[in-house]
């Protein structure tokens, strides 16, 4: 059974209560580590990501966890970095800033080209994504997922950090609306993207929370994606990206299933600052 869960967001970004319930949380099911990601500060106002005025405050209280909770949890400190291309910091500014254990690469905000406002491919809300796809692609559902991706890509290469997070979310409200995972060009998108995860010798995160909070009906990734990975022989990491205490492990059991199912054999953990290899229990 996994133990452990490296991506969770408290009241410090968007998630809905304060570190210390996190822990409380982890202790009672036995947990090995727990690993706080808040999103990054962003250049402009929104409701989701770190506050630059509150980094300091971060710093210190999981500081002060760390030590409290030291005999009974590894805690670690890290942060979800958003990538927007020539609006989003560099990633090593925020990874000395914050004096992270990792960092975590994501896309929740396409950058479209000729437009100065973003496509928000995240959310609750289905119809900002179907909005986006008409305002900003003309409805030109393969020109959407390609900029997601497109922009995924120059996330993978132009910046440093060791895991991507959720990298087929473009696919959460699609719900096979639009396309299907099976089509030829979304998988020649998937084929791309994975190389060049495993061309940087990335960990891949398999995040259960678009299927616990019923926006998705697969893991991020799965099915096609998630077979890809496991021909590369890319290393994976389990996490439901928490953002309640009560989430810190929903769908574990399912997705070490999942996992089992497709034939991977070991999940990757981090463990005193370096990165090793557990077995999946059968």
């Amino acid at each position: 059974m996994i133990n452990y869960n490296l991506h969770q967001h408290t009241i410090f970004s968007d998630g809905k209560n304060i570190p210390e319930k996190y822990i409380e949380q982890a202790i009672e099911l036995e947990f090995s580590a727990l690993g706080f990601s808040e999103h990054s500060p962003l250049p402009f106002s929104n409701p989701f990501s770190l506050k630059k005025e509150n980094v300091d405050e971060y710093i210190r209280q999981t500081d002060l966890l760390k030590d409290k909770y030291k005999n009974k949890l590894a805690i670690y400190r890290a942060l979800e970095m958003d990538y927007v291309p020539g609006m989003s910091e560099d990633f090593d500014f925020w990874r000395e800033r914050c004096k992270v254990d990792y960092l975590i690469g994501s896309v929740h905000l396409v950058k479209p080209d000729g437009f100065d406002e973003l496509w928000f491919t995240d959310g609750p809300d289905f119809k900002v994504y179907d909005k986006g796809i008409e305002g900003f692609f003309g409805g030109d559902i393969r020109k959407a997922v390609k900029a997601f991706y497109h922009q995924t890509n120059q996330m993978i290469e132009s910046q440093n950090f060791e895991i991507i997070g959720h990298f087929d979310k473009i696919k959460m409200h699609n719900r096979n609306r639009y396309f299907t995972e099976d089509e030829k060009w979304y998988r020649e998108l998937i084929d791309e993207t994975v190389s060049l995860i495993k061309e940087k010798n990335l960990i891949v995160e398999v995040n259960t929370r678009g299927l616990y909070k019923k926006r998705s009906d697969s893991l991020f990734p799965d099915g096609y994606a998630l077979k890809r990975v496991k021909e590369a022989e890319i290393p994976i990491l389990l996490s439901s990206d928490a953002h309640k205490p009560d989430e810190i492990n929903l769908l574990f059991d399912y997705t070490e299933n999942r996992l089992n199912e497709l034939g991977f054999k070991e999940v990757i953990f981090f463990e005193n600052g370096n990165w090793k290899e557990r077995t999946l229990q059968l």
